[in-house]
């Protein structure tokens, strides 16, 4: 299990850096919101995925530890369901690039367009 060595969250609390291996990952708070391991966001099974709209201007509320394994991250849109593992926050970092364009597709397919300020 990759474990971070560093979590920091910027002064905006729009981006959250994770340190892994001495390599950072900076993940925007958007991307981790629209990625949340929740079953709000991941459903109950395969096939129930709810794609995840207007979360361009989310913030990090506030993130607690959960065990020696996890985060919970509270967001300002009410969300705080979902626990990121360090093995979720590690391959949403190593795939953020893949992972965000899947996303935008996604949003493009269901008919939203994405308004990054």
């Amino acid at each position: 299990m990759q474990t971070p060595s560093n979590i920091t969250l910027n002064k905006d609390k729009n981006l959250l850096t994770l340190t892994f291996e001495g390599i950072d990952y900076p993940l925007s708070a958007e991307f981790l919101r629209v990625y949340s391991p929740s079953a709000e966001v991941v459903g109950h099974g395969p096939g129930q995925e709810t794609l995840q709209l207007d979360k361009e201007n989310v913030k990090i509320d506030r993130i607690t530890p959960t065990g020696n394994y996890a985060i919970i991250l509270f967001f300002s849109d009410g969300h705080d369901s979902g626990i990121y593992s360090w093995s979720h926050l590690h391959k949403l970092a190593i795939n953020q690039e893949s992972l965000w364009t899947t996303y935008l597709k996604r949003l493009k397919d269901a008919g939203h367009s994405h308004t990054q300020l």
